[in-house]
């Protein structure tokens, strides 16, 4: 029994002697190491307005949490809601963990894999003319492992890349859930502007059927004609025929709401603040354009993907050494079950083996080839993204200005069309002008009204596209 143990710690010490050096010579890492690539950023973003010279310290809007910027109390119920609910992010959130799990399968190909099987027989005969009753027993015990040294590091390699997609795919979650708060915010304020253009109308119509009555009974008493009649009826008629319109847009934008939601399509109850209540700045801090490829998250998910094409290469290059397999087996053997884990019922079996690629048609070189193209792609792509979110911060900062001014400018030219429908008014009840001026100043009216609504939307729109370009709406 002595002997048999020393003899199993002198296996165990060869074995855990080979596993050491090679440990040792996997320090040995074919393939470049990543870098990540330089990039043309500018000093500022563009801006119609010249704006104040950035510092380090500056903080951007897109560095501010979503319910610091919009602060309608009722928007941050839905956002939180689709946060939660919202099917887009639940399936982003699941391919997280399919690339988690393909880590687990790509770093197991570093380790060894054993396993430990046993067998026993057990097997009696009877007298059979001379042949005499006879019985044999056999067992068996056994542990084989077997170890692919990763020398050149192949499946450092592999799990590297592996990682980066998980990266990757983790920002590409992130991304979705910074989409889905501008996509929620957009679609609110869409669905605000919508009621008060509702709001607007009705209040036209109103005002157009006191009209109509009026002009019935100035017709009726002989002093105005069946046709300022009939271009009264027309007023009436166009503004009850928009309500009807804009019911139909307001319910299809509640449905596309509560889909965002993940809810079942349905109204959306209750509202919030007014179009015109909604806060936002006269003017948003940029911050410095370097602080845009650390923030957002589509560049940060091209960067990962750079990461693992890169890693890639060290795979494709490392099939051009030789593959070097340790198998080993230890384990107990004998005839007698009752002995067989004591005296020389011992076994072990230690062999290594080396394969080196002769000749392979060129698949490794262009294998090789192949990922290096990949990795360009990657190097293109990654630039690429950045010049976009660049793009997008500079579109979004020029909307904002311009819609700013606009709104303002719409605001000047509703204040004149009410002061001119206003007075037209008073003087047809006078009797000093016909019913076709009043028409007339009342549809630019209310088409000026209606345009202030729009421009109100443009300029909330265009502060979700700086968040989103900013890079916000992730941080939770």
């Amino acid at each position: 029994m002595k002997k048999f143990f020393a003899h199993r710690n002198n296996t165990f010490f060869l074995a855990g002697a080979v596993c050491a050096v090679a440990i040792f010579l996997a320090g040995c890492t074919v393939g470049p190491n990543y870098k990540r690539p330089t990039t043309d950023a500018p000093t500022s973003f563009r801006e119609l307005t010249p704006p104040e010279p950035a510092t380090a310290s500056a903080q951007s809007l897109g560095d501010q949490k979503w319910w610091d910027v919009f602060q309608d109390e009722e928007l941050q119920k839905l956002i939180r809601t689709a946060l939660q609910q919202n099917y887009d992010l639940r399936i982003a959130a699941t391919r997280v963990l399919e690339s988690e799990a393909q880590v687990g399968l790509a770093r197991a190909n570093q380790l060894p894999n054993v396993n430990v099987g046993g067998t026993g027989t057990g097997l009696r005969n009877p007298a059979s003319g001379p042949i005499p009753s006879y019985t044999f027993n056999y067992g068996r015990v056994a542990s084989n492992a077997a170890w692919d040294l990763d020398f050149w590091g192949k499946y450092r390699r592999a799990t590297e890349a592996a990682r980066a997609n998980l990266l990757a795919t983790d920002w590409a979650r992130q991304e979705v859930s910074a989409t889905l708060v501008a996509n929620v915010a957009a679609a609110y304020f869409q669905l605000r502007e919508l009621d008060l253009e509702l709001d607007i109308s009705q209040k036209a119509l109103a005002s157009r059927k006191e009209s109509l009555d009026l002009t019935k009974t100035l017709e009726e008493h002989g002093i105005n004609s069946i046709l300022d009649v009939r271009q009264a009826e027309q007023l009436v008629y166009t503004a009850a025929a928009d309500i009807a319109d804009l019911k139909r847009r307001i319910a299809q934008q509640e449905d596309y709401l509560s889909v965002l939601l993940g809810n079942n399509p349905g109204p959306i109850e209750p509202r919030g603040r007014e179009l015109t209540d909604q806060p936002h700045a006269p003017t948003v801090p940029a911050g410095l354009p370097s602080a845009l490829l650390e923030r957002r998250p589509d560049i940060r998910q091209a960067e990962e993907l750079l990461v693992a094409a890169n890693a890639r290469i060290g795979v494709a290059r490392a099939a051009y050494f030789p593959d070097i397999s340790l198998t080993a087996q230890t384990g107990f053997l004998s005839s007698s079950l009752g002995s067989l884990f004591s005296g020389s019922a011992g076994l072990w079996s230690f062999a290594g083996t080396i394969t080196q690629p002769v000749f392979e048609g060129g698949a490794i070189r262009s294998n090789v080839r192949l990922t290096e193209a990949q990795k360009q792609e990657a190097v293109l792509t990654y630039q690429q993204t950045i010049q976009g979110a660049f793009r997008d911060v500079s579109d979004a900062l020029i909307a904002y200005q311009q819609n700013q001014e606009f709104r303002a400018q719409q605001e000047l030219l509703a204040h004149a069309a009410q002061d001119a429908a206003q007075l037209s008014g008073k003087r047809y009840e006078a009797g000093t002008t016909n019913y076709l001026e009043v028409l007339t100043n009342d549809t630019n009216y209310l088409t000026a009204d209606l345009g202030l609504a729009q421009a109100r939307l443009n300029e909330l729109l265009a502060l979700v596209q700086i968040y989103k370009a900013l890079g916000g709406g992730w941080q939770q």
